[in-house]
């Protein structure tokens, strides 16, 4: 009997807590969903949640300064980092409303050094992303300078006027691009004749009493209450320091309370216009009709069904979020200086208050499997499968797949918990099995001799896949130059590994795929492929990363 009263007891305990759990409030809720950063000895994050026009909870949690224990509030103040693109973009479009510009005006009507690339750009280019413009932030890493070194505008501008070439061409792609946003920033100074820090102040953030918000654009500068930056560390954090002196795509010191002032003002304006609001969450289609999401300063999507309009930000140990709902005037915004932090964590807030509006998932209808016909295979030796065993490597997205034999079938790997078996339908294609699409693979070699691997789904263009080969490495041996970042990269072998020195970032580690191509074991260097003269000599490479594509180094010649 006294077992069944403990079965009971445990019962109606279960039942208690579970009743707590459903009296909790939504902002009870929201403390624990922040409870892990309410600590004495971590860094933090400040939130805000608004709806119907008002703050409707607000609360800091851990510490904004660990040498001082200073606790953060929302009134402390953050760096906002790529956020504040929405505050250049409207500062953009109030000019535009002015009539004092154009969003389809050429950026070099009114900054006439920047380089002529034979296309125009315009403000629209650079406030969507699609100008073809390398982004500042790569372009100083592949120069060497480190996340702790002073940038200025001056900087990001020389960098600029350097530039030889384009991604892309205007208008043709979307790419995320800073420098975009450092020159929109830039021409709202030349434009308005005050500097852009000034003119935010006096059109954005005193009219809407945002009073502890500006724009730093002297790193030595002074701000009260500012929350310092960190990173996790095995003995606990470490400092992320930053000194950037370069506004528009980031440098927004604001708060908690501040952006949320900012926040309200879409749906109950005190400055800007429906127009401009409307303008900003336009979202950009590419000439082939591709949708991208990608407004102005701020990005279009859906979320669980319903329509979100958001933008994020991250620089050093900053993480920070801002997602508004604008059909149920809603928002909420996180804003963390420690760079662990989940800054999606924002959208778990949205679901304590948002979740009886959300669309409910349907259920996904099964695809018809890719109908294989056996007549269509023939068989093939293990030694003739094992040609096209190995590692390959994709040229446009940079990533890697592997193929290998497995009970006597050749299959396709993508990762632990993704593979496929491939069956032949002649001596080097190839179809996948149980694919939902029919997918074809070919294996033969591009028009330098490299071994490669196509992989074709239905009608479309075919992926190209280079095979990691064995190379002589001594051929690429040497010094090289970037006019454009003045600076040297020098490759050498060391252990027989291929490796590149810089005098500030030291040795970068290569990965040899296939004769020409190299990438970088941290793929701080996705793409590097060497470039030869008519004569079959080497006389430079092409680096690529995300946001900058085929920067040159030309090879310097030894001196005699």
């Amino acid at each position: 009997m006294r077992y069944l009263f403990a079965l009971l007891f445990t019962f109606q305990i279960l039942i208690l807590q579970a009743q707590d759990q459903v009296a909790l409030s939504k902002e009870q809720q929201v403390d624990q969903l922040f409870s892990t950063w309410n600590k004495p000895h971590k860094p933090g994050v400040a939130i805000a949640i608004i709806q119907n026009n008002r703050i409707a909870y607000t609360k800091g949690y851990g510490q904004a300064n660990l040498e001082y224990g200073i606790p953060i509030t929302p009134n402390t103040v953050f760096h906002s980092a790529s956020l504040s693109k929405q505050f250049t973009a409207f500062s953009i479009l109030l000019l535009a409303k002015q009539g004092k510009l154009s969003l389809d005006d050429e950026v070099k009507k009114y900054i006439p050094a920047m380089p002529d690339f034979g296309k125009k750009i315009t403000l629209r280019h650079l406030a969507t992303h699609s100008s073809g413009l390398r982004d500042q932030w790569n372009l100083l890493r592949l120069a060497g300078w480190r996340s702790g070194d002073v940038v200025t505008k001056a900087h990001i501008m020389t960098l600029l006027k350097h530039q030889k070439k384009l991604n892309f061409e205007p208008g043709s792609q979307f790419s995320y691009c800073n420098t975009g946003y450092t020159l929109l920033a830039e021409i709202v100074a030349r434009v308005s004749g005050q500097s852009f820090a000034d003119f935010t102040q006096a059109n954005i953030f005193k009219p809407l009493g945002m009073k502890n918000s500006l724009f730093y654009d002297d790193h030595e500068k002074i701000v009260k209450n500012r929350a310092y930056s960190y990173h996790r560390h095995h003995k606990g954090f470490k400092k992320s320091v930053l000194n950037f002196a370069t506004v528009g795509a980031t440098s927004l010191f604001t708060t908690a309370n501040d952006l949320s002032l900012w926040a309200m003002n879409f749906e109950q304006l005190k400055i800007g216009s429906k127009a401009i609001f409307e303008q900003m969450q336009t979202t950009m289609k590419l000439p082939n009709g591709r949708k991208t999401g990608v407004g102005l300063g701020q990005f279009v999507g859906h979320y669980k069904g319903v329509k979100v309009v958001y933008h994020s930000g991250s620089d050093a140990g900053y993480r920070l979020y801002l997602v508004r709902f604008p059909a149920h005037n809603f928002a909420a915004l996180v804003l963390s200086n420690v760079a662990s932090f989940q800054r999606t964590l924002v959208f778990r807030i949205a679901d304590i208050y948002l979740k009886q509006h959300y669309e409910k998932e349907k259920k996904r209808t099964k695809k018809k499997v890719f109908a294989h016909k056996p007549s269509k295979f023939i068989k093939l030796s293990t030694t003739q499968l094992e040609t096209f065993v190995g590692k390959y490597w994709e040229t446009a997205e940079w990533y890697n797949r592997k193929i290998y034999i497995k009970k006597g079938a050749l299959m396709y790997y993508r990762n632990k918990k993704s593979e496929t078996k491939l069956l032949p339908i002649s001596p080097n294609e190839f179809k996948m099995i149980g694919d939902t699409e029919n997918v074809s693979v070919i294996f033969d070699k591009n028009k330098q001799g490299n071994a490669r691997m196509l992989v074709k789904i239905n009608d479309r263009k075919p992926i190209e896949f280079l095979k990691y080969t064995s190379i002589d490495l001594k051929a690429y041996l040497g010094k090289y130059h970037s006019p454009e970042l003045s600076t040297n990269y020098t490759f050498v072998i060391e252990n027989n590994q291929p490796v590149l020195k810089h005098f500030r970032l030291g040795i970068i580690p290569l990965v040899p795929i296939t004769n020409d191509w190299f990438t970088s074991k941290n793929y701080t260097y996705k793409k590097m492929r060497f470039v030869r003269d008519k004569h079959h000599q080497v006389m430079g490479f092409q680096i690529s990363t995300n946001r900058v594509k085929d920067l040159f180094f030309e090879r310097v010649k030894p001196q005699k």
